[in-house]
């Protein structure tokens, strides 16, 4: 028999996190009708103010689902060739020989070779991946600044590929999710966003999940505490930002209930048909943000528990925000958590993130809710 909800060790592995130096998290986990929500800590450090449940929150790349789902909506309906080259799409944006060699599907799963542009636009952290190396100043630079989606493009076409197109491991870059906006924009005549808003957002009936149209979050939400890596001590609040550095790659603002509602809808091809949804989940190897190599899909990410099956799903990061949301090949068992501190590893002697307690906790509360 199946572990129902424990909402005892639920609510310990949430507050544990909070003790281990998280400011403040929510979280929803669901098994099947059983519901949990919980929250721990302030969505203000000021004030004592505390987080909600119901928090809206800034939730990352967890838009790339949703953007990965409208592009597929349009390869259902012949509009865009999953494998046709980008070039035919998007020439002037991807000329000459790498936009014939570059197709859609290896933008969606990051194999294109392309790379990230954060580090062009941001010159503060122009020596990523070298972290010692890099520098919060930028950040606090372009809080307001309004980046022009074809120039931070550019920024990824023209800097030093990072693999030929196809070739695997791939290499995690918002550089395709941006292109893939503008893709959309061209087959539909309309922004990206405004078609993820009525094709997926609102297909998916989700009440409080939405593209920013300004720097501020509305609605009741947390402020969002940025470390870099221990270099803004104490960490500063970036809850107020320009969200055009990211676009329809990381920009959604959601909530955990709506995130375990789309990610439940998606998987039971609700969202896509079947068979766009096995594309979904046919996976490569690529190499994360965190240097890690992990398995991606066209905009799903699985884990897997021993003997507990595969969960799908997404995680995101935007500056001081974080947000995870999982869910079980057969829809039934769901987590999706938001925490509102980003990049509290110190860096060593060696300039590697140092292990914090708060890792180990969340690892804790992952396992508690998607596991029992």
């Amino acid at each position: 028999m199946k572990k129902s909800l424990d909402s005892v060790a639920l609510d310990a592995a949430i507050e544990n996190v909070q003790r281990a130096g998280m400011p403040g998290l929510f979280a929803e986990v669901r098994d099947g009708d059983q519901v949990w929500r919980g929250a721990a800590g302030v969505a203000d450090v000021a004030t004592g103010r505390p987080v909600t449940a119901g928090m809206r929150h800034r939730v990352g790349s967890i838009t790339k689902t949703f953007t990965a789902a409208a592009v597929l909506q349009q390869v259902e309906s012949g509009r865009i060739g999953l494998d046709a080259p980008i070039g035919r799409y998007l020439p002037k944006l991807v000329p000459g020989g790498r936009g014939d060699a570059i197709t859609v599907r290896m933008l969606i799963n990051h194999t294109s070779g392309l790379a990230e542009y954060l580090p062009y636009a941001y010159p503060s952290l122009k020596a990523y991946p070298a972290l010692a190396d890099t520098g919060p100043q930028s950040l606090e630079d372009h809080r307001l600044t309004r980046f022009d989606p074809a120039e931070l493009i550019e920024m990824g076409v023209t800097a030093p590929t990072v693999g030929v197109p196809g070739g695997t491991p791939g290499v995690y870059s918002n550089t395709n999710y941006l292109l893939l906006a503008q893709l959309l924009e061209q087959g539909t005549g309309t922004t990206a966003a405004q078609y993820i808003t009525r094709h997926v957002i609102e297909r998916a009936g989700l009440r409080d999940t939405r593209f920013p149209e300004e720097a501020h979050v509305d609605g009741p939400h947390s402020r969002l505490y940025e470390a870099w890596f221990g270099m803004i001590d104490p960490p500063r609040d970036y809850s107020v930002f320009d969200m055009s550095w990211v676009g329809p790659s990381a920009s959604l603002i959601s909530t955990v209930t709506d995130l375990n509602r789309f990610y439940r809808m998606l998987l039971a091809g609700e969202i896509v048909s079947p068979s766009s949804l096995a594309q979904m989940q046919r996976t490569v190897p690529v190499i994360s943000q965190e240097g890690s190599t992990i398995d991606y899909g066209l905009g799903l990410h699985p884990m897997e528990g021993p003997g507990q099956g595969i969960f799908w799903g997404h995680g995101g990061t935007v500056w001081g925000g974080g947000a995870l949301a999982m869910t079980r090949a057969d829809g039934k068992r769901q987590l999706a958590v938001a925490v509102n501190l980003q990049r509290w590893n110190r860096l060593d002697s060696a300039g590697k993130p140092q292990p914090h307690p708060i890792d180990d906790a969340l690892t804790a509360l992952y396992r508690v809710a998607m596991y029992g």
